[in-house]
């Protein structure tokens, strides 16, 4: 079985950084992919330098926004051009280790039930050197209650195009939590693998649109994103606890939390034997 990847890239003034972003493509040890890049109407010189190094290389597509549209409107502008079966977003300032497409491919291949993958991510400085892994990617226990908190994807995030077209897709107007309202929507249909090693190198710099700088503006889009999964899971909270909707006597409730604590505990029971403590 060979599986096509669509690696999407939504651009906006970051050519100086896409050498490093291309290299790291075209050195992939598995062959069938493709690259999907918008454009979000830069204003520096990013077009030319992507045009100089994708040149007449069929597998990479170039398409651009009239005008600026933000993150969400670019992500989702990306799949409308996805030919796929599988997807995943890059960074253009960041990169992909040689063998991320491959090692990825083999996980869909091993478990058809699972709708996307994702792994470790390596932290690198401006010159995208490694530095260290990211630690707080963990493995999650995919659930209806699953909200990013206190463990959380990271790139590299891999999905099934047919699952995405399941959802409402990408948010449009997201300006940031563009990321999380896409895994949040993809694992409502199924389970995720987690591959624990490092596929993805992730750039720190200055300009980047997830640094420090920018955490604050992306509290208010995350929020909206947490409110918008619990409106769509049927979910509301009763003294401080996330209960389904459906759920109206206290009896009800009460069995609810009950399951979710022994649920609980059976998860920690079953770590201690993993790990024989």
């Amino acid at each position: 079985m060979v599986i096509k990847f669509s690696i999407l890239i939504a651009h906006y003034n970051n050519g100086k950084y896409f050498k490093d972003c291309y290299d790291s493509l075209i050195g992939q040890s598995y062959e069938n992919w493709e690259v999907i890049i918008v454009d979000d109407a830069s204003t520096d010189d990013s077009v030319e330098v992507i045009r100089s190094f994708i040149n007449n290389d069929p597998r990479f597509k170039l398409y651009y926004n009239s005008t600026n549209k933000g993150c969400g409107f670019t992500k989702r502008e990306c799949m409308k051009y996805a030919e796929g079966e599988i997807c995943a977003y890059l960074d253009p300032d960041d990169a992909l280790y040689p063998e991320a497409l491959e090692k990825t491919a083999h996980e869909f291949i091993s478990d058809h039930e699972i709708v996307a993958a994702y792994s470790q991510m390596m932290l690198c400085n401006n010159e995208l050197t490694p530095d260290k892994v990211f630690a707080s990617t963990k493995q999650i226990y995919n659930s209806r209650y699953f909200f990013n908190c206190p463990t959380q994807f990271a790139h590299f995030f891999t999905f099934k195009k047919e699952i995405y077209l399941k959802t409402s897709g990408i948010n449009p107007k997201l300006k940031s939590a563009v990321d999380q309202d896409l895994y949040l929507k993809v694992l409502e249909y199924g389970d995720v693998k987690y591959i624990k090693e490092p596929l993805y190198l992730y750039r720190l710099h200055s300009n980047g649109i997830s640094q420090q700088s920018a955490k604050k503006n992306a509290k208010e889009s995350f929020a909206r994103v947490i409110h918008d999964t619990m409106k769509r899971r049927g979910i509301k909270k009763i003294n401080n606890q996330l209960v389904p909707e459906s759920y109206t006597s206290s009896q009800e409730i009460y069995e609810l939390l009950d399951y979710q604590t022994n649920k609980i505990h059976r998860l920690i029971n079953k770590i201690k034997v993993t790990l024989n403590l």
